[in-house]
């Protein structure tokens, strides 16, 4: 039997005074093989996070299934404030823990990020200068990838075909590239012509972001990802999903998917190497920092536009002559353009 009224009854929640989320799911099953250094490395992960956001991010960790000493680890984390939510789960699989991460909130911007990702410092405003400038932004990713603009960018080459603020520019950071495509494994034997241009959009300000993203770690609007929440993901790991998930959402709501022109990350993997402690060690503390601005820019769906910019437009890509002539156009020099 219930006597009286529940006092939260019909009550309002509190506002909440956080303007980012951050999700990081968390699965370390224990200490051996593949997993013998993937704690320390979460460690690492977590304290450069730790290090490089503001005040006003709500941090979510996921657990998902984890040994013992991880979850002792994530609770005195949460205990001590320096996380805003934990969720315990059993293995769901990475995508369906991001999921819990995000249901139940509303954030404007939500990060999702691998457990292996080392942060680096500025990566927060800079991921916002991106979306502040550029009001289609869907995405921005902070480590550029090679020749991103070819996956899932038709909308934004068709946006700006004709513009001048679309263009090929120098790589002002090909250390960082050539270290992620080191960190998952990849030989030294890729076109190193990526390395010297990318394809890049500018605004009056001097702002510039490569087009395209990867997802190991990327920033989202919230309706983005607010189509998702039903989808129904039966495996642990898979690119697949990823791709349903964070992907080819952004261009259904017409979003430019881009990535910051500098590098802001590293990607650790899972074996520990003595420079990730250096980097961690050197990075400034910029927890009270100011806040930098977020701007509400709403994306909307137009099932016309996409049919047209992601269909038939990047069909009209496919031609190799097609292509070609774009890129030179667009300031990639004739010779490198044969083979890029």
């Amino acid at each position: 039997m219930r006597v009286g009224t529940n006092p939260r009854k019909n009550g309002k929640h509190e506002k909440i005074n956080y303007l980012h989320q951050l999700i990081i799911p968390v699965y370390i099953p224990n200490n051996e093989g593949y997993f013998s250094d993937c704690f320390k490395i979460l460690q690492l992960c977590l304290n450069s996070l730790f290090k490089t956001v503001h005040s006003k991010t709500f941090i979510t960790i996921v657990n998902n299934g984890s040994c013992e000493e991880v979850v002792n680890y994530l609770n005195g984390l949460y205990n001590n404030e320096f996380i805003k939510e934990l969720i315990h789960t059993s293995n769901i699989g990475k995508n369906n823990a991001v999921l819990k991460g995000l249901k139940g909130h509303y954030f404007m911007y939500v990060t999702i990020a691998d457990a292996d990702v080392l942060f680096l410092n500025g990566w927060q405003n800079e991921t916002m200068k991106v979306f502040n400038t550029f009001p289609k932004a869907g995405v921005v990713g902070i480590v550029p990838q090679l020749k991103s603009f070819s996956y899932l960018c038709a909308n934004v080459l068709f946006d700006n075909f004709f513009s001048n603020k679309l263009k090929f520019t120098k790589v002002i950071n090909p250390g960082g590239i050539k270290h992620f495509y080191k960190s998952i494994g990849w030989d030294n034997d890729y076109n190193k012509e990526y390395l010297r241009y990318q394809l890049t959009i500018s605004d009056s300000s001097n702002c510039k972001a490569v087009i395209g993203s990867g997802h190991f770690v990327a920033t989202y609007k919230n309706e983005v990802l607010e189509q998702n929440l039903k989808i129904k993901i039966d495996e642990y790991i898979s690119s697949k999903f990823d791709r349903l998930l964070f992907d080819v959402p952004v261009t259904k709501k017409g979003g430019w998917r881009l990535t910051t022109e500098n590098n802001f990350a590293y990607h650790m993997g899972n074996v520990y190497e003595d420079w990730m402690k250096k980097v961690l060690d050197d990075l400034a503390d910029e927890s009270k920092r100011i806040t930098p601005g977020y701007s509400n820019f709403a994306l909307k769906s137009n099932k016309l536009s996409y049919f047209i910019k992601n269909q038939l437009f990047r069909r009209f890509l496919k031609n190799k002559t097609i292509l070609r002539y774009f890129m030179i156009k667009k300031g990639l020099p004739k010779d490198i353009a044969q083979n890029y």
